[in-house]
């Protein structure tokens, strides 16, 4: 519902991660989100990697599942 332009694949299936694991509230809150809806999917892409923290400390394995979900966002569909 936070979407107001049409994703590609690849785009949605790296936002539903994200929105998976931070919740949806905070998703539909988030720059990915707003720079998406704006025509912003480089920038859009780049805020994946914001969200890496837990307990306000930058943890390894969510640096690394926000650099994956990242490249997915930026792949091409086929």
């Amino acid at each position: 519902k936070a979407i107001s332009v049409a994703p590609t694949s690849n785009q949605f299936a790296a936002m539903v991660s994200l929105c998976y694991n931070i919740g949806p509230t905070n998703f539909a809150r988030s720059s990915v989100v707003r720079l998406l809806n704006i025509g912003q999917p480089r920038e859009a892409a780049d805020a994946f990697l914001l969200w890496n923290k837990a307990g306000g400390k930058v943890l390894k394995g969510l640096t690394a599942r926000r650099e994956d979900e990242k490249k997915l966002f930026l792949t091409r569909s086929t």
